[in-house]
């Protein structure tokens, strides 16, 4: 601890930057997260983030295995025993350089393979795990990679690709091995080869970005939720192939074909800043409601979120992660009287966190009726917080009260009358209020 805080309070900030205007040299080091690496500190250093060939790393190999052995634990313990045959997986390009490839690293261990550095520590090559030794089956994937990830891991998008196809090739049990199974299924039925059809790493085209269900959610321009799965399905269907690298080609019948299998979606959380309200690309990733739409019995899957921002990394459901967001930032007082110190942005990182969580409503159902109960009662039927709120920013504070009224016009929230009745009164004398009208 002694030696971490000497890194912290180390500031070499200001002879580096004198130094670099003089043109000279700035010792170089990695950039990420100084809890997982700490080389990262002292700051003042000529900041690289990683070689991506490097990746997963050993302890991320190791760290992978935990989470997704408590994930098909938690996954066979709410199923009656079952194993999912398809679990929807979504990697993104900064998670990966923070932890130096976990998450990379656990979508290999679902399918059951192991990458092999070489001597300089380079993973360019892959092992099929033998059955005996992985001791149960090997779990399909489907594949969501971020825009990001695309553009930074062209290479582990191969890897993920040779290991997806490795498991199709490999001559065992279908019982045994759902990749197998899918892709004889899905190459008989879209008349396409055992290869093609064993195609699961898909991401946007190139040079696009995210799905864009988070704009459409913070603007309000959908009508009905079919909307946003159809923009997510245009946007994230296009097909790595490690056949023909280098190609991003739409291949919108497999990823369909493979999303109906799915059993559960995965997301990791890996940084204690920044959670699943915090920014609309957690949702605008998700594709729980897409799945329900696509599966033949219309069956919801499991959604899981695994935080690894600890050393004991845990498991939870995404309504359990929801809810525990809700408790622990919008409706902890000490998480809104902080944001409220800082007057007009506060009101509008309430508001911002409103949306965020109405997006997890739209995509995958996951937020329970008391916690827009719980907003109504703590920000606007309190008359000196609905106060407090109004003089500091009436637009944000106007969003907010849209919001509310937004999530129990699409079915997501039910309440009394009177709280309607409330929240419409208030939205006509904010509205004045903008509009300078006493």
């Amino acid at each position: 601890m002694e030696f971490c805080l000497e890194q912290v309070c180390a500031d070499n900030e200001l002879g580096s930057l004198l130094r670099a205007l003089e043109g000279e040299y700035i010792l170089p080091g990695p950039g990420g997260d100084p809890i997982r690496n700490p080389d990262v500190l002292p700051t003042g250093k000529n900041m690289h983030a990683l070689d991506p060939q490097s990746i997963p790393t050993a302890a991320a190999v190791k760290s992978a295995k935990i989470v997704v052995d408590r994930l098909l634990a938690r996954q066979m313990q709410e199923n009656g025993g079952q194993y999912p045959e398809t679990i929807a997986v979504v990697l993104w390009g900064t998670d990966n350089i923070k932890t130096y490839g976990e998450s990379l690293a656990q979508v290999m261990w679902m399918v059951g393979v192991k990458p092999v550095p070489d001597a300089l520590g380079r993973v360019n090559k892959l092992e099929l795990i033998p059955l005996e030794e992985l001791g149960r089956p090997r779990v399909d994937v489907v594949i969501n990679c971020s825009g990001v990830f695309r553009d930074l891991f062209i290479n582990q998008m191969n890897l993920l690709d040779k290991a997806v196809k490795m498991a199709a090739e490999a001559e065992e049990p279908e019982e045994m091995n759902f990749v197998r199974k899918h892709a004889l299924k899905q190459a008989e039925e879209l008349g396409v080869n055992l290869r093609q059809a064993a195609t699961r790493v898909f991401s946007n085209a190139s040079g696009s970005y995210a799905a864009n269900v988070n704009l459409a959610v913070e603007n309000s321009t959908w009508e009905d939720e079919s909307e946003l799965q159809e923009m997510y399905l245009k946007r994230k269907s296009f097909a790595f192939n490690s056949d023909n690298p280098g190609m991003m080609e739409d291949n919108r019948k497999v990823f369909e074909s493979a999303l109906k299998t799915a059993d559960a979606t995965f997301q990791n959380l890996d940084s204690s800043e920044i959670s699943l309200t915090d920014v609309s690309h957690y949702f605008d990733s998700d594709p729980t409601k897409i799945v329900a739409t696509l599966r033949d019995d219309g069956k919801k899957p499991s959604s899981y979120i695994a935080d690894t921002t600890t050393a004991n990394a845990q498991v939870r459901s995404l309504s359990e992660t929801v809810r525990l967001d809700a408790r622990t930032k919008m409706l902890n007082p000490k998480w809104y009287e902080g944001m409220l110190s800082h007057g007009y942005e506060g009101v509008r990182e309430l508001s911002k966190r409103l949306v965020n969580t109405m997006g997890w409503s739209a995509t995958a159902g996951a937020v329970d009726n008391w916690v827009y109960e719980d907003v109504n009662e703590t920000f606007i039927k309190d008359e000196q917080m609905q106060q407090r709120l109004l003089n500091l920013n009436p637009h944000s504070f106007r969003k907010m009260v849209t919001t509310l009224l937004e999530v129990n016009g699409r079915g997501y929230w039910e309440t009394s009358e009177s709280n309607l009745d409330r929240l419409r009164e208030l939205y006509q004398q904010v509205e004045d209020r903008i509009e300078g009208i006493e």
